[in-house]
């Protein structure tokens, strides 16, 4: 046997004349265009030579291709990397030289063949993968489309309803059901994969396998009319669901283009769509997001001083509420235990029937069997002392936000848990230095703030003091990982990050409403731009009392910037508290559904006449780009005070806190990366005007008006002042 090394991938040819070549570029064997240079030469020698008779491709280290490589990107975007002309890959390397070669080939999969990487293994003649595979083409969660032949050949695989699944919900399949679906040709053991490739590669030489070139088959597209009719229900399913997103539709496009003009055609429209995407906003906003939300757990003078995380055996958790029954939910389908303490029996069987109702909805969506539902609930003790807590880990308190309590509680835990234990507040807003007061453990307190449904939302706000040591920060990122949520350590404030940045969310919502401008207009706007939902209906849904209580500490915190609106202490008064009472902002009938409530206007003048506020004429008319504008404007501005004193580490992380704690729409990139796709030049413009005319609650913060004056980005770094992606 003799062995070449060239670039990225590496030839083998065996005594069988079966040449194997291997993409190796760890840790995934992403694609760069050097790989796939490499990739060609590989073929071309392998073609050239007399003693090649097949050809297997297959990945280095059981993971055949996790797809182009991603940091390329910001290159590809802003032209420091020199992209080939359109359609080169897909159809020079992959159409051209894979698939036409007059020598077969099979792909060997393992481990991940996704986009880029499942593109090269389609242009093969065959494909055999083990069971546990993830084949898919993810493109489109990165603002692109597949553009090295996928949109041409998955299609023609496996049919046109399933393609368009896959690929405009970016999930992957495993080998099985690759398999069923036509993708793969056979599933083998990973010890058994490169062996049966080989054979499978002479078997299609020697006519005992069809040879297939996967952009020529036909079987599985359905009649021209037929076909349009799925595609316009997919166009008509993707503006339903992303109307703000363009590239799903021209994916479609490009799809429609192979089935009515031919694959060829198909490949060269795929071209000129994927360039046109690959520079758009939507593709800058997600590749951030991609990148901030696994930098997250990169936390300077913390993760890079060579520390362990120490291993959590045990948690407890104090308050069987919705929050705390979330975390308890989230730890205990972890593997984590999990003791649950509450102050009486009522309280306590409440807070583990919260629990055990979280499992059963899973198991009866079909995401958890009973097997693991009863595994899970094993896990889970309840308790009305701190007898149990001499040997837990971890303690999470999630009672109400009651300064005094919570200083009770936390002097009780330095007694009666072991000194290494960690001291975890789930606090959104209260002071952590404050909490600790009465201990002396400052060193192991820390904020463990989840979002609530705390076993669904994804971010966890990790919060430290000057006091909290790296230790017990390394332990709760090592926790947040093991639960799968995505950790963002910041600095101790009032609302510390994600909170603090939203709270001028509602604040000006209420002062426009109060000047005129129709609160349900101001909802719809912030919807249709792509929040989950606008301010009105977020504070109905956390309720009244929450949005009083955290308002109070803002009014305390900033007096300077703090709206105090009469309209919810009115509608308290009137047993108007949020969705809970069925009547808020607005009114909710049986299936919770929100309609608007005619009421309102008595409720809002009445609050004009006590603040001596009257209809501005020119907010009464906004339109919904100037009230997107104004209630965004000052929630950039106080993310800027939250960089600016180091309650943030980097811009991105206050990205992923905006796109996992309040549902900041993930392909605008995060808070940051808007602001800067805006400028920071015009943001303090706008600011600025309006403070002159309505006062501080949009007065611009001294680093926003400091990066304005040198027009340089929000997020770069201060050394630098240099715009990014």
């Amino acid at each position: 046997m003799g062995s070449i090394s060239k670039g990225s991938s590496t030839i083998e040819v065996g005594a069988d004349g079966v040449a194997i070549i291997t993409i190796i570029n760890p840790p995934v064997n992403s694609l760069s265009f050097d790989v796939l240079h490499s990739l060609k030469d590989r073929f071309d020698e392998a073609l050239k030579r007399d003693d090649v008779k097949a050809i297997v491709v297959t990945g280095a280290k059981g993971k055949f291709s996790g797809g182009f490589d991603i940091s390329s990107f910001g290159g590809l975007q802003n032209g420091n990397v020199q992209m080939p002309k359109p359609g080169w890959v897909a159809i020079e390397i992959l159409t051209d030289t894979l698939e036409a070669a007059r020598k077969p080939s099979v792909a060997a999969i393992d481990g991940l063949a996704l986009g880029g990487g499942l593109e090269v293994a389609m242009a093969c003649h065959a494909r055999i993968s083990t069971s546990t595979a993830q084949l898919g083409l993810p493109e489109l969660q990165l603002g692109i489309i597949p553009g090295f032949g996928g949109t041409q050949r998955l299609p023609r695989l496996v049919g046109l309803s399933k393609s368009l699944e896959m690929m405009l919900t970016s999930k992957p399949v495993k080998g099985e059901e690759a398999h069923s679906l036509g993708l793969v040709d056979a599933i083998v053991s990973p010890e058994e994969l490169l062996n049966t490739a080989r054979r499978w590669a002479l078997d299609i030489l020697e006519c005992r396998r069809p040879w297939v070139a996967s952009l020529h088959k036909t079987d599985k597209i359905e009649p021209l009319g037929e076909a349009r009719e799925i595609l316009k229900f997919a166009r008509a399913q993707a503006l339903k669901q992303a109307p703000n997103l363009r590239h799903p539709q021209v994916c479609i496009d490009v799809i429609e283009e192979g089935i009515v003009s031919g694959p060829r055609a198909g490949l060269w429209k795929e071209a000129e769509g994927f360039n046109e995407v690959l520079q758009s906003d939507t593709c800058k906003g997600l590749v951030n997001i991609f990148f901030a939300q696994r930098a997250t757990t990169k936390v300077p003078g913390v993760t890079d001083r060579g520390l362990k995380p120490r291993r959590v055996k045990k948690v407890a958790i104090l308050g069987g509420g919705l929050m705390g029954s979330g975390i308890a939910t989230a730890l205990i389908l972890s593997g984590y235990p999990v003791i649950l303490k509450e102050v009486n029996e009522k309280f306590l069987e409440a807070g583990l029937g919260r629990v055990k109702a979280n499992l059963q909805s899973r198991v009866k969506k079909g995401k958890m069997s009973e097997e693991k539902f009863e595994k899970a609930m094993y896990l889970l003790s309840g308790a009305l002392n701190y007898e149990g807590f001499k040997d837990v880990d971890m303690v999470i308190e999630a009672v109400i936000e009651n300064v005094s309590l919570k200083q009770q509680i936390f002097a009780d835990l330095e007694k009666y848990c072991p000194s290494h234990c960690i001291l975890a507040s789930n606090t959104s807003t209260i002071d952590l230095n404050l909490i600790g007061e009465k201990t002396r453990s400052q060193d192991r307190i820390i904020g463990a703030h989840f979002f609530s449904p705390a076993h669904v939302m994804p971010l966890l706000e990790i919060v430290r003091t000057k006091q909290t040591s790296a230790q017990i920060i390394v332990d709760l990122l090592e926790v947040g990982k093991k639960i799968r949520k995505t950790p963002v350590v910041v600095g101790n404030c009032t609302g510390f990050a994600v909170n603090r940045m939203f709270f001028p969310y509602t604040q000006t919502g209420m002062f426009l409403v109060e000047r005129g401008t129709d609160l349900y207009f101001i909802d719809r706007a912030i919807t249709k731009f792509g929040m989950p939902m606008g301010p009105f209906r977020l504070a109905d849904l956390v309720g009244f009392g929450v949005a009083v209580a955290t308002g109070m500490q803002y009014l305390e915190s900033f007096p300077d910037r703090t709206y105090k609106s009469m309209v919810i202490p009115l509608m308290q008064e009137d047993k108007r508290a949020g969705e809970a009472t069925r009547k808020g902002f607005y009114l909710y009938g049986d299936r919770r559904k929100a309609s608007p409530d005619p009421e309102l206007k008595k409720y809002i003048e009445k609050a004009r006449s006590i603040s001596g506020v009257s209809v501005d004429p020119k907010l009464a008319k906004l339109s919904e780009k100037d009230i997107i504008e104004m209630i965004f404007f000052p929630v950039v501005n106080e993310a800027c005070r939250v960089l600016a004193e180091g309650i943030a580490v980097k811009a991105t992380d206050l990205d992923i806190a905006s796109v996992m704690g309040m549902g900041f729409p993930p392909y605008r990139g995060g808070i940051m990366c808007w602001a800067d796709s805006l400028g920071s030049k015009y943001i303090y413009s706008r600011l600025a005007e309006w403070s002159k005319m309505y006062g501080g609650i949009f007065k611009p913060c001294g680093y926003l008006s400091e990066r304005a004056a040198r027009g340089a980005s929000l997020s770069a770094p201060a050394e630098q002042g240099k715009s990014r992606l």
